[in-house]
C-alpha cells in the first residue's frame, strides 16, 4: 500500500493519496479542432473511502472539492461508506451505473463472472442501461458552482470509464487519447485490486490483467467505435437522451480551454 504521502506526476495529470489508489485530472487532453481539456475541473476516481485526513486536506484544499459523483450501486454504498468524506463539506450524489434499469441494485449482479467477461460488451449494456445517470452527471459537471467534481466507481476503471468516454467524446477528444487515458488505471490496478479484495463488495477477484480488472486501449477504442457507429458519438447520443445544445455548448466551455 502507498505510504502517506502526496505529490503529483509530473505530466500533471496523476494525482497522488496515501490511500486512493487511481485519482488523475481529466485535463491537458487534445481536443479535435484546437485546445486541451481543463485542469482542476473533475477528476477520476477508484472508491475513495479509505482516504486518510491529509488526503481528506487534499482534497478540500488544493483539489477544491465540492461534489462527489457516486457511480457504485447501493448495495456497495451501504456496505462500504464514505469514510472521513461522510461528514465531510461536500456534495455527495449517488448515480448508480448498471445494465439497465430493471437491473439488480446489487454489485455481485454487475459482472457475475469476474473472471470472464467481454468489457466491450459490459460497457454498452452499462451506457444503454444509465441514461439518467449519465445525464445527471453531466448536468452537474455543467454547474461551475459544483466544481471541483470528482466521480468515481470501485476500482475507477469500468463505470468511471464509460462516463469519462462519454464526457470526452461529447467534448471532441480523440478517440486513441480517451483510450490511452482508460489503459493508465493499469499502472495502478494492483494497488486497486489489493485494496478491494480485502472488501466485503469485492472479494475473490481475479489476477491483475484477467477478467474484469482487464486493462487494454483497444477495449475502449472498441467502445467508442460503437458509440459512434450506433449513436453518432457522444455529442448525439446526450441529445439523443434529453440533453439540451446549450447544456453540452456549457459542457465544452467547462471542460475545454481553448488555443
Amino acid at each position: 500500500m502507498p505510504t502517506d504521502t502526496a505529490g503529483e506526476s509530473t505530466d500533471g495529470r496523476w494525482v497522488e493519496f496515501a490511500h486512493i489508489d487511481n485519482v488523475r485530472d481529466l485535463g491537458g487532453l487534445p481536443v479535435q479542432g484546437g485546445g486541451t481539456t481543463r485542469f482542476g475541473v473533475v477528476y477520476r476516481s477508484s472508491t475513495p473511502q479509505h482516504l486518510s485526513e491529509r488526503d481528506l486536506a487534499k482534497l478540500l484544499g488544493p483539489i477544491g472539492l465540492r461534489t462527489l459523483i457516486d457511480l457504485r450501486l447501493p448495495d456497495e454504498v451501504e456496505r462500504e461508506g464514505y469514510g472521513l468524506l461522510a461528514t465531510a463539506d461536500v456534495a455527495r450524489v449517488c448515480l448508480p451505473v448498471r445494465k439497465s434499469p430493471q437491473s439488480s441494485l446489487a454489485a455481485r449482479d454487475l459482472v457475475p463472472d469476474s473472471s470472464r467477461i467481454d468489457l466491450v460488451d459490459l460497457y454498452d449494456k452499462l451506457l444503454a442501461g444509465s441514461v439518467d445517470p449519465i445525464l445527471a452527471a453531466v448536468r452537474l459537471i455543467v454547474d461551475a458552482g459544483r466544481h471541483s467534481v470528482l466521480f468515481h466507481c470501485a476500482a475507477g476503471k469500468d463505470r468511471t470509464g464509460v462516463l469519462t468516454a462519454v464526457l470526452l467524446d461529447a467534448v471532441g477528444v480523440p478517440p486513441e487519447a480517451i483510450a490511452a487515458d482508460y489503459a493508465l488505471t493499469g499502472e495502478r490496478m494492483r494497488r486497486v485490486r489489493d485494496r478491494l479484495d480485502a472488501l466485503p463488495s469485492y472479494t475473490g477477484l481475479p489476477p491483475v490483467s484477467t477478467g474484469i480488472l482487464g486493462v487494454e486501449a483497444e477495449v475502449m477504442q472498441r467502445f467508442l467505435a460503437n458509440l459512434s457507429a450506433e449513436h453518432g458519438g457522444a455529442a448525439e447520443w446526450l441529445l439523443t437522451s434529453g440533453l439540451t445544445t446549450a447544456e453540452l455548448a456549457r459542457l465544452r466551455e467547462v471542460l475545454v480551454t481553448p488555443t
